[in-house]
C-alpha cells in the first residue's frame, strides 16, 4: 500500500509542476483569440472490494479502470473549431500515465479535424458520445456510449444538423461515414486466458443518418429520428471454437470487404461457412428517436427518447416485435439552487428476438432468427475496445470476466436508472447516479439464478470562476455497488485539474 501512496504522491507533484508550468503561459485574453486550450488532470480512486465501483469506470471514454486503487495523470492540448465560421480547423492530443490500468501509458486522444460550411472531416482518435442522451447523467447510448477508448478512424460527413435548403429551417439532416482500426489486438492476446479466443488487426466501419423535423426557434416541439450501424471486419481471429483449438481465420480486408462492411452482404469462398450464410463481419446498430419540447426564452424543457438495438435483419426491420430498447426522459428544470436536470431511463434487452435461432435445412424448413446474443459474435470477441464495452455499460464489459475472456456474459438485462444534477453556486455543481439492474446472463451463457446489481455515484465538483484559483477544478466522488453480479464495492474518487489557454 505504501508503494501505491508513493506513486500517488509522485503523480500529484508532477501534476502540480505541470499545472504551474502551463499556468505561466496562460493568457487572460487568449479566450478571445485563436487559442490552444490545455489541461492537466490527476485522478485517483481508492476503493475496497473485488472491483472499482461501477460508476468510477463506466462512461469515462475508457480512461478508467475496474481494478481497485487506480489512478492516472493526463496532459492535453486542443485547438477547438469555431462552429460559427465557414471554414475552421481543430486538433487535439491527450496523453496519460496510469497505474492499475490495462496499460501504463495511454494515447487517449490524437486527432485533427476540419470543416467547410456544414461538411466535416475527422482523422484520428477523439472522445465522442452517442447522439440522443445526456452523457453526464444517462447510462449511455446502445452503439457508442463513451464507455470505451475511442477508435482511431477517418470520419466524414455532416456532424451537426444542417438545414435543408428552402424549408426555412424546419428540416435538418446530419450523418457520417467512418473507417478505422481497433488498437487492442496485442492486449487481447496477453489478457485472454491461455489459448483463449482473440482478434488482431480488426477494422471498423461506422455510419449514421439522422433527420430533424421542427424548428425550435419558431415552435418548441422537435422530433428527431435516425439509424446508426457499425461493423467489425477484416483482421485475424485466433483459437475459434474452443480454447486451444489452434483454429485461425484470416478475414479478407480487400476493397470488397470494405464495401460489405458498409452495405451488409454475405461472405464468399474466402470466408468461413457461417459468414457466407449471414453477413460478413460483426454488424450491429440502433434506431434512434427523440421528441423535445424546449420553449424559447424559457429555462425549462423536456425530452423523451427511445433506442432500439439490432444485431441482424430480424430486428433491423419489424420481422419480430420491438420488445427490447432503451426508453428515457430528460427534464431541464427552471433555475433553482437544488436540481437543474433529471434523467430517468428504463432498459430491457431480455427478449433478443426470442430464444431460438435456426437456419433453414432440408429436415427442418422453418427459420427462426432469435437468440441475438447482443454484442457477441462467433468470430470477433465482441463489441469492445480494451475490454470495455463500446455500447451500453449496463451489459457488463468483458474486462469484468473471471477467468479472462472477452465475451459479454450478461446481456439479457433489465435496468432502471436515475440521474440528477444541480448547480447550487456558480462554482459548485453535483450529480447523483442510481442504477438497478437484473441480469439473466445470456442465451449462450445462462446464469443459474437471476443476478442483480445496484450501482451508485454521488459527486461534487468545485470550479472557481475568478481570482487566483481560476483555471483550477476539483471533484470528490463516492461510489458503491451492491448485489451479487459484481459484489459489494465502495470507494472514494479524487480528481484535480488545471486548465487554460496558450495565446497567439
Amino acid at each position: 500500500m505504501k508503494k501505491k501512496f508513493d506513486i500517488f504522491a509522485g503523480l500529484l507533484r508532477f501534476a502540480s509542476v505541470a499545472g504551474l508550468l502551463f499556468g505561466s503561459a496562460f493568457c487572460a485574453e487568449a479566450e478571445r483569440l485563436d487559442s490552444i486550450r490545455w489541461k492537466a488532470e490527476l485522478s485517483a480512486d481508492f476503493s475496497h472490494g473485488d472491483f472499482n465501483p461501477f460508476w468510477f469506470s463506466a462512461n469515462r471514454q475508457g480512461l478508467s479502470s475496474v481494478t481497485p486503487n487506480n489512478g492516472y495523470v493526463s496532459l492535453g492540448a486542443f485547438k477547438d473549431m469555431k462552429e460559427s465560421e465557414r471554414f475552421s480547423w481543430g486538433a487535439g492530443v491527450e496523453l496519460a500515465g496510469a497505474w492499475n490500468f490495462t496499460s501504463p501509458f495511454v494515447v487517449q486522444q490524437l486527432y485533427g479535424e476540419v470543416k467547410y460550411r456544414c461538411l466535416d472531416l475527422l482523422v484520428g482518435s477523439k472522445n465522442m458520445e452517442g447522439p440522443i442522451s445526456d452523457p453526464y447523467l444517462s447510462t449511455g447510448n446502445l452503439v457508442h456510449s463513451g464507455n470505451a477508448r475511442p477508435i482511431p478512424q477517418v470520419r466524414a460527413g455532416i456532424f451537426d444538423y444542417a438545414d435543408v435548403w428552402g424549408l426555412n429551417g424546419w428540416i435538418g439532416v446530419k450523418g457520417y461515414l467512418a473507417y478505422g482500426a481497433f488498437t487492442d489486438g496485442s492486449w487481447q492476446q496477453h489478457w485472454e486466458e491461455p489459448d483463449g479466443r482473440y482478434n488482431k488487426g480488426t477494422l471498423y466501419c461506422g455510419r449514421g443518418l439522422w433527420i430533424r423535423n421542427g424548428n425550435e426557434n419558431k415552435f418548441p416541439l422537435v422530433f428527431e429520428a435516425g439509424i446508426e450501424m457499425v461493423t467489425e471486419f477484416g483482421g485475424s481471429c485466433y483459437n475459434l471454437g474452443y480454447p486451444g483449438s489452434g483454429i485461425t481465420v484470416h478475414m479478407p480486408k480487400n476493397f470488397k470487404a470494405f464495401v460489405k462492411a458498409l452495405i451488409p452482404h454475405g461472405g464468399d469462398q474466402t470466408t468461413i461457412a457461417s459468414e457466407q450464410q449471414n453477413v460478413q463481419g460483426n454488424m450491429l446498430g440502433a434506431w434512434n428517436f427523440r421528441l423535445s419540447w424546449t420553449p424559447q426564452g424559457k429555462e425549462w424543457g423536456v425530452r423523451a427518447y427511445y433506442q432500439h438495438l439490432f444485431e441482424d435483419h430480424s430486428m433491423l426491420y419489424i420481422d419480430y416485435p420491438w420488445k427490447d430498447g432503451l426508453y428515457g426522459v430528460e427534464g431541464i428544470l427552471p433555475r433553482n439552487p437544488w436540481v437543474s436536470k433529471i434523467v430517468y431511463e428504463f432498459m430491457s434487452l431480455k427478449d433478443q428476438s426470442g430464444s431460438v435461432n435456426w437456419t433453414v435445412t432440408p429436415e427442418v424448413p422453418g427459420h427462426a432468427a432469435g437468440a441475438d446474443d447482443y454484442y457477441n459474435h462467433n468470430l470477433y470477441v465482441g463489441w469492445e475496445h480494451w475490454g470495455m464495452g463500446i455500447g451500453t455499460p449496463m451489459c457488463l464489459s468483458p474486462i469484468y470476466n473471471r477467468p479472462h475472456n472477452l465475451a459479454f456474459h450478461s446481456n439479457r438485462i433489465r435496468t432502471h436508472h436515475v440521474g440528477l444534477s444541480g448547480d447550487p453556486l456558480p462554482s459548485v455543481s453535483w450529480r447523483l447516479l442510481l442504477t438497478y439492474t437484473r441480469s439473466w446472463g445470456g442465451y449462450n451463457h445462462i446464469f443459474p439464478k437471476v443476478m442483480d446489481v445496484f450501482n451508485g455515484l454521488a459527486e461534487v465538483s468545485y470550479k472557481p470562476q475568478g481570482g487566483k484559483l481560476k483555471g483550477w477544478a476539483g471533484t470528490v466522488g463516492i461510489g458503491w455497488d451492491g448485489g451479487n453480479l459484481i459484489g459489494r464495492n465502495v470507494g472514494v474518487e479524487l480528481k484535480i485539474s488545471r486548465s487554460g489557454f496558450f495565446g497567439f
